[in-house]
């Protein structure tokens, strides 16, 4: 049964962390970056628990870890130890850290690495990497091929994703369509 309030979802998150669940505990070291859900604001602990779940396999994990150093969360501001972490998240399949690797290779003047990490990321569907493509296509450091290519990959994504029971929930979700 879900919880009703609050603070059964607090502490029902807590029992999770006491058993090792790694999203557990990566979830309050969101809220002790955010200082959300009654936990103060700690970017220190946020990053202790960030590397707790990662010990414990979640990838996810390794984009706090990479996001504390990239913007100086609790830490010195550290280029390589925030590509070293967004490395980590992605090999972990994490595609958000392979967008943000390609955003940092894109900021260093890397386009060609910048398109190789965007590429993968938009095989994964993540549509803020397509778009990013297509920046760097009309600021002339894409081809038309990158772009083109790119889209069919997105394309290609959509199509392995579509399923009968999405086109049904769709076709009953037009039916309450007023406009």
């Amino acid at each position: 049964m879900a919880p009703k309030t609050d603070e059964e979802t607090i502490e029902r998150l807590n029992k999770r962390v006491e058993a090792g669940d790694a999203v557990a505990i990566f979830t309050i070291g969101c809220d002790y970056r955010d200082g959300a859900n009654g936990y103060p604001q700690d970017y220190a602990k946020a990053l202790e628990l960030y590397h707790r779940s990662a010990e414990l396999g979640y990838a996810a994990a390794y984009i706090g870890i990479g996001l504390a150093y990239d913007n100086g969360n609790g830490v010195e501001v550290d280029m390589k130890k925030a590509v070293y972490y967004y490395e980590l998240a992605a090999m972990g399949g994490s595609v958000n850290a392979r967008h943000n690797l390609g955003y940092m290779e894109g900021r260093a003047g890397n386009t060609e690495r910048a398109l190789k990490h965007y590429m993968i990321a938009v095989r994964d569907g993540y549509v803020k990497s397509l778009e990013l493509i297509k920046a760097f296509y009309t600021n002339g450091h894409a081809t038309k091929d990158d772009y083109t290519r790119a889209l069919k990959v997105y394309q290609e994504y959509l199509g392995e994703i579509k399923s009968a029971q999405r086109d049904k929930a769709a076709a009953a979700d037009d039916q309450f369509r007023y406009f």
